[in-house]
């Protein structure tokens, strides 16, 4: 297996940068989805708003492979939308890279959704009747002084969704496999590297890249929520 940057193969490397791609994609998908459902749960009242909250976080104590069984079921190239896709636009998700970037845009949405909601809550609500009563539409109030506020709690968000479709395995590779090059992330490189003997060394080489990414993730997550909570204190 020839070797590539800093002893890591050429596999592994590509295993890394598409993961990378597939935490960028899914998480700047699902950021304007996000913030969206952020305000609306922070911010409205509406019959059914606990139905919603629940749907919103059961993928989270789902069992991924349930996630991503259901996937392939609506999405996979026989599934009601993945058909429709397919014929009418040419989108294919099952065995492919945006699947991957899709089951990890629905495991990692929940923490998103949350980080935002708790962020707009925080923002003092007399400050968005202000902009109002001086006659700012709801667009401008939202845009000139909810989101400038909320903003630490936007981007907290972002980086947990991003930290979670970075490691996230279970639904990913039910629902697209593990094709070299093609859907085989991060994880899904570690999990194959198990099953093969002799691989111990790629095995902790990979790890150890998971286990930076991911507390560089969580680390910049709690520093924006700090800074917002300090903020709000001022």
């Amino acid at each position: 297996m020839s070797e590539g940057w800093a002893g890591f193969s050429a596999a592994e490397l590509t295993a890394i940068a598409l993961s990378l791609k597939v935490a960028a994609a899914a998480t700047v998908c699902s950021l304007p989805f996000g913030v969206a459902v952020g305000w609306l749960l922070a911010r409205t009242r509406f019959p059914g708003k606990l139905l919603v909250d629940t749907l919103l976080y059961l993928p989270l104590v789902l069992p991924p492979v349930v996630t991503g069984y259901a996937l392939l079921l609506g999405f996979g190239t026989q599934g009601p939308i993945g058909r429709f896709l397919s014929e009418h636009f040419g989108i294919v998700f099952a065995f492919r890279w945006t699947g991957a970037a899709l089951a990890s845009a629905i495991m990692g949405f929940p923490l998103m959704v949350r980080a935002i909601r708790l962020s707009i809550e925080a923002v003092d609500p007399r400050l968005e009747q202000a902009a109002s009563t001086l006659g700012a539409n709801p667009w401008r109030v939202f845009f000139g002084v909810t989101l400038p506020l909320a903003w630490p709690g936007l981007l907290a968000g972002a980086v947990l969704c991003f930290a979670k479709a970075l490691g996230e395995f279970g639904a990913t590779i039910t629902f697209v496999s593990n094709i070299a090059g093609e859907t085989q992330t991060l994880s899904s490189a570690i999990w194959g590297l198990m099953q093969t003997p002799g691989a111990e060394s790629g095995v902790l080489r990979l790890a150890l890249v998971a286990v930076a990414l991911s507390f560089a993730a969580v680390f910049a997550s709690e520093w924006l929520v700090q800074r917002q909570r300090a903020g709000t204190q001022r």
